[in-house]
């Protein structure tokens, strides 16, 4: 069986864990890949046992170069695509705890002073900004910049000054051991650092209706740009009515004959510019004050998504083929230390020179408490970040 692609193949089922997980790593990294579900596909299904020695395993992935690799954990995909991991050095002056716009402006600025600097990012650099179609408000570009080349080059600038940037890599916990600060990731290494930035950034909420977890990855999905080519020719549902449930439902209209956005309120709350590019369209409708209750599986798939008239209390049946959810915000702030103060929706609490509850640890972007969700103002936040650890990291030499 051939491939004329220059891509990665991933041969699965819908049903197989280690699937999702292998589909979900190369969507964070941003990594081009192609989907066949051998449960709908004989042939592919009799390729995969053919390099298998006869055994249906799945997933088993195929590379461009013709290298395969079945079943592998996400340290090895990510050795095989060369992500690096693991850091040249065991101490830095700073460590920066994400690759989004506020960690890489953060980053490039403390590097471009003479600073040591490591970023541990869990995805692929620039954070959610990476995977927007179109930026179109952020100040110098005033034709717009798509999220990825944007990224890419805020990428390509902090590695410049000399920023050492490790991918796919969690960070686990953070520590104070005297003058230090000490970073631990998953693999088990931990580095330390005179000075540390949170520049985690947040994540798409979840729904938590029945259904919704078994169908993350398969029928369920949370980025337009990596999961819409599924969808070419087929029926999709948007859940929210925000600036970017009508952003990504356009960007959806490039594959799906049919993009229906649902808004729990009466009233829907992206721009009137955006409302109004949605109502030009005759493949797009906008329902509102309905309230999503439930996915129906079967088969491991979507069957229908139940769906409450919040007016009427009456509960419908929709039969969208896939489903994209953005609804808001969560910080990335699950893995902190309790000596690092969060607020009740788990924000990072700073004072005004950033730094949080924990001397030494500051935090910018998404992840802290009172910042707007913006591009610029993540920027321009990691700037001043960098700006304070500066001035902190001066104070501890006059000591």
């Amino acid at each position: 069986m051939s491939e004329s692609q220059n891509t990665i193949i991933v041969y699965g089922t819908t049903w197989c864990p280690d699937c999702k997980r292998a589909k979900q790593f190369l969507g964070e990294q941003r990594i081009p890949y192609r989907w066949v579900d051998i449960e709908q596909d004989a042939a592919a299904m009799a390729y995969v046992e053919e390099i298998n020695g006869g055994k249906r395993i799945v997933p088993t992935i195929i590379f461009p170069d013709g290298d395969i690799m079945t079943e592998p954990s996400n340290a090895e995909l990510a050795a095989r695509v060369g992500l690096v991991t693991r850091a040249k050095r065991t101490y830095y002056d700073v460590i920066v705890v994400g690759g989004g716009p506020a960690g890489l402006t953060a980053a490039l600025y403390t590097a471009r002073e003479g600073l040591d600097t490591l970023v541990i990012e869990k995805g692929a650099p620039g954070g959610q900004a990476g995977v927007t179609q179109i930026i179109e408000n952020l100040p110098g570009f005033d034709e717009g910049i798509s999220g990825a080349e944007f990224a890419a080059r805020l990428t390509r600038q902090a590695k410049r000054f000399g920023v050492e940037l490790l991918q796919a890599q969690a960070v686990t916990d953070i520590r104070l051991n005297g003058q230090y600060r000490e970073v631990h990731t998953a693999d088990g290494n931990c580095y330390a650092a005179s000075a540390v930035l949170l520049a985690t950034g947040s994540r798409y909420r979840r729904l938590n209706v029945p259904g919704e977890d078994e169908l993350i990855g398969v029928n369920i999905h949370f980025c337009a740009t990596c999961d819409g080519a599924f969808y070419k020719g087929k029926r999709v549902l948007v859940v929210g009515g925000g600036n970017s449930g009508f952003e990504e439902g356009l960007f959806l209209t490039k594959f799906a004959d049919e993009v229906t956005i649902v808004e729990f309120l009466p009233e829907v709350r992206a721009s009137v510019v955006l409302q109004e590019k949605v109502a030009e369209r005759d493949d797009m409708r906008v329902i509102t004050n309905h309230a999503v209750q439930e996915f129906v599986v079967e088969d491991g798939k979507l069957a229908a998504v139940r769906v409450m008239d919040r007016a009427t209390e009456q509960v419908h049946e929709w039969h969208p083929d896939g489903v994209f959810v953005f609804i808001g915000l969560t910080p990335n702030s699950d893995f902190l230390p309790q000596e690092i103060e969060r607020d009740r929706f788990g924000f990072v609490v700073t004072n005004n020179t950033l730094q949080t509850s924990l001397p030494g640890v500051f935090a910018a972007g998404d992840v802290r408490a009172g910042a707007t969700a913006q591009i610029a103002a993540a920027a321009g936040e990691g700037a001043t970040a960098a700006l304070m650890i500066r001035q902190y990291l001066n104070g501890l030499s006059n000591r």
